[in-house]
């Protein structure tokens, strides 16, 4: 139960990370303005690789890959990938395709969590299809 829990912590996580990457590093006047500056700081770059994720929709083809995983191997792992990398894209522009993941991703691991038989030592692994 407790490590169902932390799957779920984590999850919340790592949607507060992409949310202070977006208002904090992101969508910040200030950042932007010190990052366009003629002598910008290094962590500048990462900032501009960041933007450069969400306009080519990296983070959503990132998501959706990892559903397809989660939907393929039907593991409590990678439908946690995949509800992470989904709150990540949803919070960093790519609404479509990270809503969708997030969706799935959490339906996959809430299913996960309920039927985990406790068994120590191994993962879940859910018998019955997703869908």
């Amino acid at each position: 139960m407790a490590k169902q829990a932390l799957a779920w912590l984590a999850l919340l996580a790592v949607a507060a990370l992409a949310a202070w990457l977006r208002y904090g590093l992101v969508e910040s006047s200030a950042i932007g303005q010190l990052c366009s500056a003629g002598h910008a700081p290094w962590w500048c770059r990462w900032r501009q690789w960041l933007v450069l994720g969400f306009l080519h929709d990296v983070y959503g083809i990132a998501a959706l890959a990892a559903t397809a995983l989660a939907l393929l191997h039907r593991r409590a792992w990678a439908a946690w990938l995949a509800a992470a990398l989904g709150a990540f894209a949803l919070e960093l522009y790519c609404v479509e395709s990270g809503a969708l993941a997030l969706l799935l991703g959490g339906l996959f691991l809430w299913r996960a969590c309920i039927f985990d038989t406790g068994r120590p030592n191994q993962e879940p692994r859910i018998s019955r299809p997703f869908l």
